[in-house]
Formats: structure tokens, C-alpha cells, sequence
């Protein structure tokens, strides 16, 4: 039996791979903090997962949905770190390890743009505590010396689909009449739905040719202002209140988030994958909100 091990496998985007590599017929195991499955304390049982493994996929990491304090900027820097090392160091102890080992990594790595897109050759590095935690990890991941197990970081836009991840918080703005532009409406929003998330891991799964870093966002990103009309016309509420900066800072505070999560412009384009032929099931944004909210 083909097997696939999920590291960090039951959030929003671990728990919908999980399903799909099962329904492919694959053995999935999964390294997490809940006790149901292997521990991030049990190297030994980490080296044997990867044993014979096909795929490794880490998507571990904490949730970067909090206040930037201290004490979560360390966690969500050294979750990162601490399991793309672990990872690397019981790669390096299997015999026959992971033909492929393919990284979260996130399109916030780049700059705020909203003059032009972001692409894998001429993007440009940003800067400020988001960035250094991507930088980070893609060092520690690409710094792994494995002969055996071909590496690819996926710099991930923001993932929607129908059981989690973003969708929840912006249709219960707009339920509530809030679902107006946010700051100036013009920053852009890329965005990819997880069924192609899942789809582009198999894609590059069988490019043996490929490795390195690819971004993983629709190739028809949308503005603020686009978003927030899309996500009222599929749920045919008709107005929605505009959030300038200044309600949006008090409103993070409140629900204990950062505002760069929403007023960050993110415009990033796939060339990569563009480029060696994937094709996208959900390229524009009406398509993907009339998939997950209907």
C-alpha cells in the first residue's frame, strides 16, 4: 500500500488531504500534538512513518491568527522550525526515505504590492515579523542536504474551502452587515481553493523533475473591494458596512488577531506552476465562493 505521512495533518487543510489520500487508496499516517496520533516527542516512531513513505507533507505550524505578542511570536516561529528539523533529521536517519518531501511555506513571504504581482523569479522579499518567519523556514527546510527525497516549499495564498480555514469569519461578516470593503478595499486578496492545493501536491508528485519553491495562489487574484462584492452577491446579502483601518485595529484587538492578516496586499502569481502545465479546477473567485458557500 502507498503511503503518505502528514505532519501537522489535522487543521483545516491536514484533515481534507487526509480524506482525499484515502480515497486514493493511500495509508496515511499523521505526526501531531493529539494523542490519537504519532507524537512530535517520538522520533523513533517519526523515522518509521517515513520509512517506504511515497510523500512527506508538513503543514505543521501555529496558527498565525493571534495577537503578535512575545510569547506567540516565538511559538509561531519555533513550531515552524522545530518540526521542519525534526522532519529533516528523521529523513536523514530512514534507509529508504520519502521520494518527496513538499513544505508549507506562505505568499506573505513577499512584499506588500499594489503595483505589480509577485512571481517565484522576480517577487521581492518583504520585510517585518510574518516574513522573517517564512524566510526562516524555507532556510531551515532548504538546508537539509537528502540525496534521496526531492525538496519543494509551497509558498501558499490564503486556502478556502468549505469546512474551515478563512471562509468562516468573512461569511459571518457579511451575514451581519459587515461585509464592506476593509481599509482601503484596494489591497489585493490571493486566494486558492484547497481542492487545487491537493491537486498541485499530486501534480508535483509525479514532475520528478521538479523541486524548489512554487506559489500555490489562483492566477486570477481580486482586490479588497472585489472580495467583499463576491462574497455579498453568493450570499445575496445586497450592502455591507465599510471597516476603515482604525475599526478594524480596535475590532483585532477584540477577537485577539493582527490586522496585517486582512489589510496586507497579497498579490501573487503561479508562474511555476503555469509554466510546467498545471491547470487550475477553480481559477476565478465566483466559481470558488459558489463551490464552498452553496
Amino acid at each position: 500500500m502507498k503511503k503518505v505521512v502528514l505532519a501537522g495533518g489535522t487543521g483545516f487543510i491536514g484533515e481534507y488531504f487526509n480524506n482525499k489520500f484515502k480515497e486514493l487508496g493511500y495509508e496515511v499516517d499523521i505526526i501531531s500534538r493529539q494523542k490519537q496520533h504519532i507524537s512530535w516527542g517520538d522520533k523513533l516512531r517519526i523515522i518509521e512513518a517515513l520509512e517506504d513513505a511515497e510523500l512527506l507533507i508538513n503543514l505543521a505550524g501555529k496558527s498565525v491568527n493571534c495577537r503578535y505578542n512575545e510569547v506567540n511570536k516565538d511559538e509561531i516561529m519555533n513550531s515552524r522550525i522545530r518540526t521542519t528539523t525534526l522532519l529533516g533529521e528523521s529523513i536523514q536517519a530512514c534507509n529508504n526515505p520519502p521520494k518527496i518531501w513538499i513544505n508549507s511555506s506562505t505568499a506573505t513571504i513577499y512584499r506588500h504590492a499594489e503595483d505589480r504581482p509577485m512571481t517565484e523569479e522576480d517577487g521581492e522579499i518583504g520585510s517585518g515579523f510574518s516574513v522573517d518567519v517564512a524566510t526562516n523556514w524555507e532556510k531551515t527546510f532548504f538546508s537539509f542536504d537528502l540525496p534521496k527525497t526531492r525538496k519543494i516549499a509551497l509558498r501558499i495564498a490564503i486556502v478556502l474551502g468549505k469546512d474551515g480555514g478563512v471562509i468562516t469569519p468573512y461569511r459571518n461578516l457579511v451575514k451581519f452587515g459587515l461585509g464592506g470593503i476593509q481599509g482601503t478595499g484596494n489591497q489585493k486578496f490571493s486566494w486558492i481553493h484547497v481542492e487545487d492545493l491537493f491537486q498541485i501536491v499530486l501534480f508535483l508528485k509525479d514532475k520528478e523533475e521538479l523541486s524548489g519553491v512554487f506559489n500555490c495562489s489562483s492566477p486570477q487574484p481580486v482586490s479588497n473591494r472585489e472580495l467583499m462584492r463576491e462574497l455579498r452577491k453568493t450570499l445575496k446579502i445586497p450592502f455591507g458596512l465599510p471597516s476603515p483601518k482604525w475599526v478594524l485595529e480596535i475590532g483585532s484587538l477584540l477577537i485577539k488577531t493582527e490586522t496585517e492578516l486582512v489589510l496586507k496586499s497579497r498579490w501573487v502569481l503561479p508562474e511555476r506552476l503555469e509554466r510546467e502545465g498545471y491547470t487550475f479546477t477553480f481559477k476565478t473567485l465566483d466559481k470558488t465562493l459558489q463551490d464552498i458557500l452553496k
